[in-house]
């Protein structure tokens, strides 16, 4: 029996000005419609894809229509279709990696109880704060409390506050040792560990503390630093690594990115994320699995959008 990873996010409409100034304004998916597909071109084939998402009534059928594409979802896998409209996010580039990003919708988050009975029956999770709603502190909490398998969370947008108009900007993340000993692996980019505090070790030593066996903080081209639990070095040491205090040994690495010419950085922050949990998964040590994760940013950035993403990392020939 094939073993299931639950992928919870928000499946985003994107609608981007400047990445292309020829090409003017697209409209595309994004979100987790990015994981969703680096997750499909990474995982052992022994493994299937739950989402754990809610869509907005207005995107049901061209969502369903996205899913119908990825291979590794689960036969009566489908997205929870919710009465209010989906999340868009319009997104104006000044930069190949600088935007500025206004967000409007309204698909709520998950409960506990809602989300309890629909991760019984999975092995493992893939958590990426997309829109930084998808659970409260509590839910994760209760999440942690009530689920045994391991947990990979991409932190990102909980480092967004939100203004009136609907623009994100970055701001400090409350009770970070709370949200840290929610989950295994925790991955950050650089900016967002910048809003934690100005000492990295200290910092990375506070996560560990808490639980966390592998902290992942992305560079963009140059790649991902680590912090691990000594302990832990795949899957199969993570039961002893898991409890919270201080870790006995500590290891840490630069994983050098890839270089390509990128024509587009959109999701490379999910492909890397969803690909390090998936290998993560089938088994592969820890810089095995990072050094895949490169890979598969590195080439998500010579594409654009999410629709053709699975098979271009999977080295097929995308025409979009």
């Amino acid at each position: 029996m094939a073993r299931k990873v639950g992928v919870l996010g928000s499946l985003v409409w994107d609608v981007i000005h400047g990445r292309d100034p020829a090409q003017g304004t697209v409209e595309e998916w994004g979100g987790i419609a990015y994981a969703l597909a680096a997750m499909d071109a990474a995982l052992p084939d022994d493994w299937e894809i739950v989402p754990l998402i809610k869509v907005g009534h207005d995107r049901t059928r061209p969502a369903a229509a996205f899913l119908r594409t990825l291979t590794h979802v689960a036969p009566t896998a489908r997205f929870l279709e919710v009465p209010v409209l989906n999340n868009m996010v319009e997104l104006r580039y000044s930069s190949a990696e600088r935007r500025c990003e206004r967000m409007a919708g309204g698909v709520p988050g998950w409960t506990w109880p809602e989300l309890g009975p629909m991760v019984a029956d999975l092995d493992a999770l893939y958590v990426n704060f997309i829109s930084g709603f998808e659970m409260c502190l509590g839910t994760a909490q209760a999440l942690r409390a009530g689920f045994a398998g391991p947990i990979y969370a991409d932190l990102h947008s909980l480092f967004l506050g939100m203004r009136h108009d609907g623009v994100r900007t970055l701001q400090p993340l409350a009770d970070v040792g709370s949200w840290f000993s929610c989950f295994d692996f925790v991955q950050l980019n650089e900016e967002e560990m910048r809003q934690l505090g100005d000492e990295p070790l200290a910092l990375s030593a506070e996560v560990l503390r808490a639980g966390v066996a592998l902290l992942s903080v992305t560079l963009g081209a140059r790649g991902v630093a680590y912090v691990a639990d000594g302990r832990f070095t795949g899957l199969a040491d993570l039961p002893r690594t898991a409890a919270p205090g201080a870790a006995a040994t500590v290891r840490s690495a630069l994983v050098p990115g890839v270089a390509v010419e990128a024509l587009d950085p959109t999701g490379c922050g999910d492909a890397f994320g969803a690909t390090a949990c998936a290998r993560l998964l089938a088994g592969d040590d820890i810089e095995t699995a990072l050094a895949a994760a490169n890979r598969a940013a590195a080439r998500n950035a010579t594409i654009r959008g999410a629709g053709g993403l699975a098979a271009h990392l999977r080295g097929a020939l995308v025409t979009l």
